[in-house]
């Protein structure tokens, strides 16, 4: 918080507290030109980005009205973020709202319309977009933080997207302090945000010298002790032999247990290649491949973290190995002699990890010595976080920051819990916070006298967020530990030459910010020219908004012919029933404009298929949890969609789920379809054709679903558009989304525990009910009395007798 002294001035704004922000010229000259144009703002960690984006904010709404949304990674930055516009902005409190997982579709709809300022992880705008719970027309300004995330399919792309599209007068700023590894990824997300122009300031700046202070790193070497080194030379004796039968499968060039990553995600894409070509060889080279990775995580923790954290590793190795359902990978591996042998040298290793015994000194010349107030202790391991977070309690105040949910054997922590945490820290209320990569991007960590890397960080982006949290207001140490001879030395090296690789990106960056503006400028004028362009193929004109502007002459399809076949055309558009005397009699296509309505089920939004149909303008989707079915299309439409994959995965081991789903789908939809997309079908796993035709023939003439092929999300896409189509805007018919699913009834469980007796199904199981009458019936028939029943020959009634008549072994 800037101070009233007459020395520092503060920032002075109709919608700004008095006296709250320092007047600093570098954040108002970066704040200038992101009021006015899409801009990039890099900024060193800790120099104020938010700021930046808060004087942009306050700007327009001022100025353009409206409201403004924030987007950060994750839930405790965007708390951080609310608590500082709360603070900041002459606001009242109740009008900045914060939206995340933890808040019910239902509230944030509500919230969003009395919203003034939206703090919100980008997951939860994404979901309410598709789901068109929200609206962006009147948001008059978002904000991507660590906007270095905004490539491949992550929520930030598809937001920038449809803000650009929907907002009636948009305003883009994105903030890092680290924006990518070149040229190529700056631009990647520049073009995904919409963002025009780049400000870049580094501390070389004199405008930002004045605020930034020195920060050395030491690189901290560590002697592993003999009997660890023994372990880490046992597991990789194990990695050695099971990389000989990859070679001996051709996949694998050498045997050495320190194989590159990219070299084991090679082999990994030509063990897939093997098993798309229906190789048996690739199914075992697949799950030997399995092992090797699992066995170098186990040379990684041991070697990195601790002893401990491998002990931990081996348990959950252990207890997979013994679940139902358990991978050959790890049944094989915890079976090896070897790798028990080294379980044992683990569990016997009673000594003091060097690391741990460095990481106590280092803290108490800190703490002690050096009279500092506060330190952090990174790691990548939960489970060291937790184990080192109880090592460094027996000496000083010391407490650990995880990220959500249950993961690597260790429970996480609470959004109310990580606050708690970050509150008592920057109050003084203990000394050490031990923390896994949560806190690298943005939190508002308070400035600490030492960061303290229990090992390197191999990725620049995140090893420069890290060194961000020391050095803001006076100079602090940076410590890497590295033992040596191990992973840590080659991470070193990888972390020393990409940060010197980002560190002359970010240099080139600010002398190359005019060219990447014309670059911006020139795509972008090249997309505007494009929507604008007449099709000469089709003679369709677009209009600026990507709409038709008109439609002229005859538009080929590229297939020869079809415009001389009248039945596909108004197969697409009409839908014809015949009459009491067999006249043909079509329905009326809605009125242009009339919104096509589909219910998809919100586990969906792992594919992309629910993305795309809220592009269209004609289409509303909604997000709910649903029941039954993937996507409710109309009244009486429900489909289920499987991958390939997946629709033979739920064929083998006995598992009913997709005739359960789909008779659950016929109880309460009568026009049930399964949609099973993607190519190779009779490829999948070690399978017989024969066996998925079966299950196709069961779904369509013993539940009456519908089976429909699609070759991809864009193909399945494609068709649920045509469906709902048909159903809503040519049928006339209303998307309802019906009852529970409910409980069976007593003739469907009755089949249910018929068919369950040596898996005969529920073809079978009707036969068998049908004949004798009761499930008590058919559990004392014969073997003879048994083949009475249709589809009942002499083996199944043996198999049925057997299980039936057999003593139970446990």
């Amino acid at each position: 918080m800037a101070t009233t002294d007459e020395d520092v001035a503060s920032i002075e704004h109709p919608l700004l507290e008095p006296d709250f922000l320092e007047r600093r010229l570098y954040q108002l000259k970066l704040a200038g030109t992101a009021a006015n144009h899409h801009t990039l703002v890099c900024l060193p960690t800790g120099l104020g980005k938010t700021t930046v984006s808060l004087l942009v904010t306050a700007r327009r709404l001022e100025e353009v009205g409206g409201k403004s949304l924030m987007l950060a990674p994750t839930k405790p930055l965007v708390q951080q973020h609310a608590d500082f516009y709360r603070e900041a902005l002459k606001i009242p409190d109740e009008e900045i709202v914060v939206f995340t997982g933890d808040v019910s579709p239902d509230d944030r709809a509500e919230l969003w319309t009395e919203a003034t300022v939206v703090m919100a992880t980008p997951q939860v705008i994404e979901n309410d977009l598709v789901g068109s719970r929200i609206s962006l027309a009147d948001v008059s300004h978002v904000t991507f933080d660590e906007c270095h995330r905004a490539t491949g399919d992550y929520a930030y792309n598809y937001i920038a997207e449809r803000y650009h599209a929907d907002a009636r007068d948009p305003l883009v700023t994105g903030m890092s302090a680290s924006p990518g590894g070149d040229e190529e990824a700056i631009l990647e997300v520049c073009e995904n945000l919409g963002i025009a122009e780049v400000e870049v300031m580094t501390e070389e700046d004199a405008d930002v010298d004045e605020f930034t202070h020195e920060t050395e790193v030491e690189w901290e070497r560590i002697d592993l002790p003999e009997e660890v080194l023994e372990i880490r030379d046992t597991l990789n004796e194990v990695i050695t032999g099971r990389l000989e039968k990859l070679k001996e499968l051709g996949v694998a060039k050498s045997t050495q247990p320190d194989q590159s990553q990219k070299d084991l995600n090679r082999m990994r894409a030509e063990l897939q290649q093997l098993i798309n070509n229906d190789q048996s060889e690739g199914f075992e080279g697949m799950s030997v491949h399995a092992e090797v990775m699992k066995l170098r995580q186990a040379v990684t923790l041991v070697e990195t973290q601790s002893v401990e954290a491998l002990r931990r590793y081996f348990e959950r190795q252990r207890n997979q190995a013994r679940s139902s359902g358990a991978s050959k990978a790890s049944q094989r591996m915890v079976s090896d002699p070897r790798v028990r042998e080294a379980m044992r040298k683990a569990e016997n290793f009673d000594e003091l990890h060097p690391k741990y015994r460095k990481a106590r000194m280092l803290l108490a010349e800190t703490l002690g010595l050096e009279g500092g107030e506060r330190v952090i202790v990174f790691t990548e391991s939960r489970d060291t976080a937790e184990a080192l977070t109880d090592f460094l309690s027996e000496s000083f105040e010391a407490k650990r920051f995880v990220g959500q949910g249950d993961r690597e054997g260790s429970d996480g922590m609470t959004q109310k819990q990580q606050q708690e945490v970050l509150d008592e820290f920057r109050a003084g209320e203990f000394e050490v916070l031990v923390s896994t990569s949560v806190a690298e991007e943005g939190l508002d960590v308070p400035e600490v006298d030492l960061v303290l890397f229990y090992e390197p960080v191999p990725t620049a982006i995140r090893s420069i967020q890290r060194k961000g949290r020391t050095g803001r207001q006076s100079e602090g140490r940076v410590v890497v530990l590295m033992a040596e001879d191990t992973r840590d030395e080659a991470y070193f090296w990888i972390s020393r030459r990409r940060e010197k690789e980002m560190e002359s990106e970010l240099r080139d960056l600010k002398g190359m910010a005019d060219e990447l503006e014309d670059e911006l400028d020139d795509s972008q004028q090249s997309l505007a020219d494009f929507e604008g362009e007449a099709d000469s193929e089709c003679g369709v004109k677009v209009d600026g908004n990507g709409g038709n502007a008109d439609a002229v002459g005859d538009c080929s399809t590229g297939s020869e012919g079809v415009a001389d076949q009248p039945g596909l055309q108004e197969f697409g558009d009409t839908e014809a029933d015949t009459d009491e005397d067999g006249e043909v009699e079509t329905h009326e296509p809605h009125a242009e404009g009339d919104t096509i309505g589909i219910v998809a089920d919100q586990r969906e939004m792992d594919a992309n298929i629910a993305r795309d149909l809220s592009r269209r303008e004609e289409i509303e989707i909604s997000l709910e949890t649903l029941a039954v079915g993937d996507y409710v299309l109309s009244d009486r439409v429900v489909v289920e969609r499987k991958s390939v994959a997946d629709f033979v995965d739920s064929l083998v081991g006995g598992d009913r789920s997709v005739f359960e789903q789909v008779g659950a789908m016929a109880r309460h939809y009568s026009r049930p379809i399964v949609v099973v997309e993607g190519e190779g079908l009779y490829e999948q796993r070690d399978i017989h054709p024969n066996a998925v035709r079966g299950a196709l023939s069961s779904l369509a003439v013993d539940f009456g679903a519908s089976v429909l092929r699609t070759e991809s999300e864009a193909d399945t896409t494609e068709l649920l558009a045509v469906i709902a189509g048909r159903e809503q805007a040519t049928a006339d018919r209303e998307v309802s989304v019906h009852g529970e699913k409910g409980t069976k009834t007593l003739s469907e469980q009755q089949e249910y525990v018929v068919a369950s007796i040596a898996e005969i199904g529920p073809v079978t199981a009707r036969s068998l009910l049908e004949e004798f009458g009761t499930v008590e019936e058919v559990m004392i028939a014969t073997e003879d009395e048994l083949q009475d029943a249709d589809g009942v020959g002499q083996v199944t009634a043996e198999r049925i007798r057997e299980v039936i008549g057999s003593d139970y072994t446990g």
